[in-house]
């Protein structure tokens, strides 16, 4: 494989060559691909990052305006570089956290090549290896990691409405109320970004439907500690799977404002109506399932369930941190609860616009290798793939509850890094013995 500095060099010179050869390749450069390469980088394994838009473009043009990171500051980073121009407990605005990534990727010198698209990835029949197609030429690699994370094509459901009179939009096209036509509007998913969306709708003045699923819902904070300390001191961030029947429960958390504990029946009594998930609509009427009561339940027992543990937790090791029997006091339920909403003609509600935060799906058609099972989800264990010589890195419950966070990313990245290590002592073992074997 040719020399990483060569590779280095025509990035910085502009300089393209038909052919590339690298030992290890890896695809995007947000904040999984940047971790790995540090990771790499320190252990002396050439490779290259490829990033067919900027670095971190996800956090630059992926989101709303107002974004900010769902975890504080001294939380929500690598361990290598604070936000040293935020307080520990801030949340980072979208823009600082790009150029938190970029400035990182400096910091060691990653070799990143921006502005090219990875278009097929297959392995060699005749040699060690993958080929790999990209808008700028051919790459030859030994391995190929997979850095592209999970928010890769936005979803919006079958049952969306075939009505040109509505603007329909995915969570990852809103930007601002100012978007979107007067009126009313629907929003479709109560997990983090479907609720801050919501939320700041209302803030600007609109009357909005919000359709509410299964979730959890944390508190911000309790007892004077984030909930991402406490998830942490009570291990949950390395739960290695999901509870069983929760596989698909969003969670309610946000940063926005300084952040706050997400409380639905709060933002009810603000003026929202919160209706049930979205069943389907027919000839301008959506119909919404009887279960926003029993959604609002089960996001209260995991609320109640954390600041029980968070309470335990404090007994058991003499903590002195304040009580706060206040973060049990909910509203009432309102009336959207008690007297839910089954149907809504959305032209008498004055519905003009429906929002879908309704998640994402990962797209792998450029990866054409035998490392998917048959519904095509990856197959691998803590990243290292079904195939080898390809990884996956910065996908939900990679290795534990945690996988998608910065800091999460990072620890998986650490464990791949040193898988391609290890297999490059085994292969450097096979030349020198074959080196020797021909002396």
């Amino acid at each position: 494989m040719t020399d990483l500095n060569q590779t280095a060099l025509q990035k910085y010179t502009g300089v393209t060559v038909e052919t590339t050869e690298i030992d290890t390749l890896v695809v995007g450069a947000g904040q999984a691909g940047v971790a790995i390469s540090e990771h790499l980088s320190k252990l002396g394994v050439p490779h290259l990052v490829l990033e067919r838009n900027r670095i971190a473009e996800a956090w630059r043009t992926g989101r709303w305006d107002s974004l900010v990171a769902n975890g504080p500051a001294w939380h929500d980073r690598f361990p290598g570089l604070a936000f040293d121009d935020l307080e520990p407990d801030a949340f980072a605005p979208k823009e600082r956290v790009a150029a938190y990534f970029e400035a990182y990727a400096k910091k060691f010198k990653a070799p990143i090549r921006t502005g090219v698209e990875v278009k097929k990835v297959v392995r060699n029949a005749d040699r060690p290896g993958f080929t790999i197609e990209t808008s700028e030429g051919v790459i030859l690699a030994n391995r190929v990691v997979s850095a592209t994370g999970p928010f890769q094509r936005p979803i919006i459901p079958p049952v969306a409405p075939k009505d040109d009179k509505l603007t329909q939009i995915h969570s990852a096209q809103y930007r601002n109320p100012q978007q979107l036509p007067e009126g009313a509007v629907l929003v479709v998913g109560a997990g983090s970004s479907g609720v801050q969306i919501a939320d700041e709708l209302q803030r600007a003045g609109r009357k909005v439907y919000l359709s509410v699923g299964p979730h959890d819902r944390p508190p911000r904070a309790y007892r004077n500690r984030d909930f991402c300390w406490w998830l942490g001191v009570l291990g949950e961030w390395d739960a290695e799977a999901a509870q069983p029947g929760k596989e698909h429960v969003t969670i309610a958390v946000s940063g926005a404002r300084g952040g706050h504990t997400v409380d639905f029946r709060g933002l009810a009594h603000q003026g929202m109506t919160l209706v049930g998930l979205t069943k389907s609509f027919d000839d301008g009427v959506v119909t919404f399932q009887a279960d926003l009561a029993d959604n609002l339940a089960r996001g209260d027992e995991n609320y109640l369930a954390l600041l029980d543990a968070a309470d335990a937790y404090i007994a058991r090791n003499g903590l002195d941190l304040p009580e706060e029997p206040e973060a049990r006091h909910s509203f009432p339920d309102p009336d959207c609860v008690t007297q839910p909403v089954l149907e809504l003609d959305l032209a008498e509600a004055g519905i003009s616009s429906i929002v879908w935060a309704t998640g994402y799906a990962v797209d792998f058609s450029w990866l054409q290798v035998d490392a998917f099972d048959a519904k095509g989800k990856p197959q691998h264990q803590r990243g290292v793939s079904s195939e080898p010589g390809v990884y996956f890195l910065g996908l939900p419950w990679l290795s534990r509850r945690g996988s998608t966070f910065i800091w999460g990313v990072w620890h998986d990245a650490k464990h791949i890094a040193g898988h391609i290590a290890t297999q490059r002592t085994y292969l450097a073992y096979r030349d020198a013995a074959q080196r020797q074997a021909e002396d």
